[in-house]
C-alpha cells in the first residue's frame, strides 16, 4: 500500500470531518482539535491483541465493532496511536482528521473467510469488491475486502461489483461521503422519531 497516496486521499474528507455522527466533545488542550478526532486510547504497539476489548466501539459513529466485524478496520499511526473503526467510511474520517499522523499499518477484514469474527489482514494483501449488492456498514455502496482472489470472483459473479485495491476502495469511500452522510443522518432522524413516538405512546 502506498501510504502517501492514502494520506492524499484523506484530504478529500476535509468537507466531511464532522460527518461521522460522533457527539461533540471537549477540544484537545494542545491544538483545539475536537477530542473525538484524536485517537483517545494510549499508544498501542500490538493493536491486534485483544482487539475488541480495547477497541469495542467506533469512535466516529459509536457502532459496535464486533457486531460489524465483517467491515471493521484498524489503523495504527506512526506514533502508535490506534483507531479501531467500524468500516472504511469511518477509516476515511480517521485518516482525514489525523492528517499529520502517517499510517504505519492499516488492517481490514477478510470478508470471504468463514471465521467468526472475520480475521484482520494488512490492507495491501486484500482486494476489494466495490458496489456489490452486499450490505455494508455506514455506506450505501459496499466495499468489502477479500484475501482470496478466487473467493472474491465467486462473490462478484453472484453479487456484482467491480474489483480494486485498498487505495481505490478508499477513494470511492471519499467520493461516496456526501451521499452516505445524508443517508446516515436520515436513518438516525427516523430512529429518533420512532423512539419519541414509542415514548409518547
Amino acid at each position: 500500500m502506498d501510504r502517501r497516496d492514502a494520506l492524499k486521499l484523506s484530504l478529500l474528507a476535509g468537507a466531511s470531518l464532522a460527518a461521522g455522527g460522533a457527539q461533540a466533545q471537549q477540544a484537545c488542550a494542545t491544538d483545539g482539535t475536537p477530542a473525538q478526532f484524536t485517537p483517545k486510547k494510549p499508544a498501542d504497539a500490538n493493536p491486534l491483541e485483544r482487539e475488541f476489548e480495547k477497541y469495542a466501539k467506533c469512535p466516529y459513529c459509536g457502532m459496535d465493532r464486533k457486531e460489524h466485524h465483517r467491515a471493521r478496520m484498524l489503523v495504527q499511526y506512526s506514533d502508535d496511536l490506534v483507531d479501531g473503526v467500524c468500516s472504511i467510511h469511518c477509516l476515511g474520517l480517521s485518516l482525514g482528521v489525523n492528517i499529520d499522523r502517517e499510517p504505519k499499518a492499516i488492517w481490514g477484514p477478510d470478508y470471504g473467510s468463514t471465521a467468526e469474527p472475520r480475521p484482520l489482514m494488512p490492507v495491501e494483501k486484500l482486494s476489494y469488491l466495490i458496489g456489490a449488492d452486499l450490505k455494508h456498514a455506514m455506506t450505501k455502496r459496499s466495499k468489502h475486502s477479500f484475501a482470496s482472489a478466487d473467493t472474491l470472483k465467486e462473490f462478484q459473479a453472484k453479487h456484482g461489483g467491480t474489483v480494486g485495491d485498498f487505495n481505490e476502495a478508499l477513494k470511492q469511500s471519499y467520493l461516496d461521503m456526501a451521499t452516505d452522510v445524508a443517508m446516515i443522518r436520515k436513518m438516525r432522524e427516523e430512529r429518533r422519531k420512532k423512539m419519541m413516538e414509542q415514548k409518547q405512546g
